[in-house]
Formats: structure tokens, C-alpha cells, sequence
């Protein structure tokens, strides 16, 4: 080879290797850079949504109790919620729990009565299926009330579209260890090969110590048989204090919301952490669409629990870690999650317009519809204009 052919050989290649190294440092989020570091809190960019309280509507004078678990469904047009059952929990009621409402806000299906204590997470699959978590059982005092109660959470249940149980994780009603139990899973979530992953558990995020020790991702094929977990109680990179929500990218990465320890923890699928964020505040909720949006609601956020920040909803770029924008919270004369000022709902998703809709839970129930006031462009239509 002549030598000037050499040197343009390895000049190209010193090229190649030099957009390589550049493509990868630009896909390293802005966040895990600065993990090191503190964050400052996001309180103050622009919000481009109008507040619509009180969207949707129950039958037969049904009320709107707490909502964490709700999804769009695979049509982008109508809205799965499960509520509980006009209270914060659905021990002695009978109503149907998971209802699906079209574009309107009416109810256009309905199940799960007499199934559920404590409806928390939920995922619409690639196949239309309804996947709902419980994530507690019936407290003494509920029992004593409502003996019927017993033999209940502490469940993952897969139903079809029409209301059919195709699936159960977990002993009704029975805390415990996977294979054959769970304990109080926070939500679930299916790749695109069928594996799923469910969070656990809820309680311990404010504590010293754990009262169980269980803070974990569980892994399991298709048909429920365990694959593995990882995490365990604690604020260490890969710990938790209470895995709260899950939602994955485009590129197949497992986003957590550690909301116990106000981050952001993203995983590959066989659970090695790729990094921590924690710019997206104290999350409760989790939704990533089509072209990495990424929704994260903070029901939570207080001088005590997350000092100087707000509760509120962050949408910005699950590729790069930006926050774009901020809806602030809503007024309520007692502040959701137990503190701080105003309300904001817990479980988040988003339709095929663009709309983002939060289920309250606590002072304000129900749902909050956030509607764009600015037109979407680029690809997919649930994409708000990027600033």
C-alpha cells in the first residue's frame, strides 16, 4: 500500500474512533456527570399545559377515590385507571376498580371488584393486556371491619382487555419472597420479549432502618417463573427506599423511580446500574413515550423529605437527562404526600395527543389532565416542541 494510502487509512480511522468516543460521551447523561455533585432544584422552567381538574367521570354517582395506577392504552386514545374504590383503599367495597375511559372521560369498560386492597401500579402491554399491582394487604383494623378483606394484595394481576385473570404473581393476601410471593409491589412492567420486572415495596422510604428489608426489582419470563432480582434497602448505588415506579427507553433501559432516596437509578435488564439522576426531583410517577419524553411526576416533595424542592410535573429527555419543562402544583388545602405546599398527582401517562394525565391520591382525588398549549412537531404526536 502506498504510503500516503497508509496515512489517509490511518487518518480515517483516527476520525472513526474520535466521532466513536464523541457519540458515546454525548449519550452520557448531563446528570450522571454531575452525580457527584449536588443538584439544584427544578422549580422554575417554562410549563406549556393548561391544568384541567377533575377530568373523568365514574357511573351510577360513583366517586373518585386515590389514583397511582393508570396508563394509556395501546390505541393512544383511551385511558386505563385503577382507582380505590372512592377511598384509599377498596377493603368492603364492591365496585370495579379498573375502569377504562375513552376520550371523553367516560367509562366504557369496567372489572376487578372484589379483587383488589390497594391498586398502586399499572402497564397496558404490546398486546393490550392490563396489568394491575396490590400493593398491600387488608390492615387489622379493615379486617375487623370488613372480614372479607382477608386473602387480598400483596399481588400482580395480568387481565385481558375484556377483564380475563390471564396471570398472578405473588400469594393473595401474603407477604413474602418471589418465587412463589411478593411483597407490596409498587409496579410492574414488561419488556419487549415478555420478561417482567416488578418493584418492591412501599413502605420503609422514610425510615432509618426497614421494617422488612425488601426494596427490590424481581425479573421474570414471560409465563412468571423468576429469573432473577437485585437491590436491596438502602441509599447506595443499585439500593432503594421504595422502587416506586418503572418505565423503559427506547434503548431498553429499566428507569427506577427510588423515590425513598429522591432519584432516578437506570438499569440495563440483567440489573447493572448505568447511572443515577437526580434531577428530575423526588418521582412518584414515571412515563417515557415513543421519542424518550420522559414524564416524572413529584407528589412527594417537602423541606422535609426533599428540601428546596417542589412537587410538581418534569418532562424532559430521558437520552440526555434534560429537564425541559416544569408544571408547578395544583392548590389544595392539605398538601398531598404528607407535607410541603400544594398537590400533585402520583401515577402519570400520556395519550396520543399529547395530553399528560396524573391520578391524585390523598387531599385531591381522582385525575388532572395537562393539556399542551403548544402544537407538537417532529415525530410522534406525543411530543411536546422541545425548547
Amino acid at each position: 500500500m502506498p504510503a500516503s494510502s497508509s496515512r489517509n487509512v490511518r487518518l480515517l480511522a483516527r476520525v472513526v474512533l474520535c466521532g466513536a468516543l464523541l457519540w458515546a460521551m454525548a449519550g452520557l447523561p448531563h446528570a450522571q456527570q454531575r452525580s457527584a455533585g449536588a443538584v439544584q432544584p427544578v422549580n422554575h422552567l417554562p410549563n406549556p399545559y393548561e391544568t384541567v381538574r377533575s377530568w373523568g367521570s365514574l357511573p351510577a354517582a360513583r366517586q373518585w377515590g386515590s389514583v397511582s395506577a393508570l396508563q394509556a392504552d395501546r390505541d393512544g386514545r383511551h385511558i386505563w385507571v385503577a382507582e380505590r374504590c372512592g377511598a384509599n383503599s377498596c377493603a368492603g367495597s364492591k365496585v370495579d376498580s379498573v375502569v377504562r375511559l375513552d376520550p371523553q372521560g367516560h367509562v366504557v369498560t369496567s372489572f376487578g371488584a372484589d379483587m383488589f386492597i390497594f391498586p398502586h401500579g399499572m402497564h397496558i402491554d404490546r398486546d393490550g393486556n392490563v396489568w394491575v399491582t396490590d400493593a398491600r394487604s387488608a390492615t387489622p383494623a379493615e379486617l375487623e371491619r370488613f372480614p372479607d378483606a382477608k386473602g387480598k394484595g400483596h399481588t400482580v394481576y395480568k387481565f385481558s382487555p375484556q377483564g380475563k385473570v390471564l396471570l398472578r404473581l405473588g400469594t393473595p393476601g401474603v407477604a413474602g419472597d418471589p418465587p412463589t410471593h411478593l411483597t407490596e409491589p409498587n409496579d410492574v412492567i414488561t419488556a419487549p420479549n415478555g420478561d417482567i420486572f416488578v418493584a418492591e415495596a412501599h413502605t420503609g422510604q422514610n425510615l432509618d432502618k426497614p421494617t422488612h428489608g425488601v426494596a427490590r426489582i424481581v425479573k421474570y419470563t414471560r409465563d412468571g417463573k423468576v429469573i432473577k432480582s437485585w437491590g436491596r434497602w438502602g441509599s447506595a448505588p443499585g439500593e432503594f427506599k421504595t422502587p416506586h415506579a418503572l418505565a423503559f427507553d427506547s434503548q431498553g433501559r429499566l428507569f427506577v423511580a427510588d423515590r425513598g432516596n429522591n432519584r432516578l437509578q437506570i438499569f440495563d435488564q440483567d440489573g447493572t446500574l448505568i447511572a443515577e439522576w437526580k434531577q428530575f426531583s423526588r418521582i412518584s410517577g414515571l412515563h417515557i413515550d415513543s421519542n424518550d419524553t420522559l414524564y416524572a411526576i413529584d407528589s412527594e416533595s417537602s423541606p422535609e423529605r426533599n428540601p428546596g424542592w417542589r412537587k410538581g410535573l418534569r418532562i424532559g429527555s430521558a437520552r440526555t437527562g434534560e429537564v425541559w419543562y416544569y408544571v408547578p402544583q395544583h392548590d389544595a388545602a392539605v398538601p398531598s404526600g404528607g407535607g410541603g405546599f400544594g398537590a400533585m398527582g402520583e401515577g402519570v401517562t400520556v395519550d396520543a395527543a399529547g395530553n399528560v394525565y396524573g391520578g391524585e391520591v390523598g387531599s385531591i382525588t381522582g385525575l388532572t389532565k395537562f393539556v399542551p398549549r403548544l402544537l407538537p412537531r417532529g415525530r410522534g404526536s406525543s411530543r411536546i416542541a422541545r425548547p
